[in-house]
């Protein structure tokens, strides 16, 4: 098994035949922090998806659908994270 940190909180988890999960891992259950820390990390993605659409930086055809997913996976889990701080979580 292989891990490594990512944004404070996530593990990749090798699972054989190239696969791996990505999972959430919090050592305290903070929603507060866990809020702050996908706000962050959501900002930063989308900072990388306006720098693309809003202001004519130019990145290579094939990196344009992961800059995409980051940014969607990262908003995925502020609005986890969210939905946790308002006590909605389904």
């Amino acid at each position: 098994m292989r891990a490594a940190r990512w944004g404070g909180s996530f593990v990749l988890f090798f699972l054989g035949r190239g696969r791996t999960y990505t999972g959430h891992m919090t050592s305290e259950s903070d929603p507060r922090q866990e809020y702050r820390e996908a706000y962050e990390a959501w900002e930063k993605q989308l900072a990388g998806v306006h720098d693309l659409l809003l202001d004519g930086n130019r990145i290579p055809p094939e990196q344009i659908k992961g800059l995409l997913n980051r940014e969607a996976r990262a908003k995925e889990r502020y609005d986890a994270a969210r939905r946790r701080l308002l006590g909605i979580d389904g």
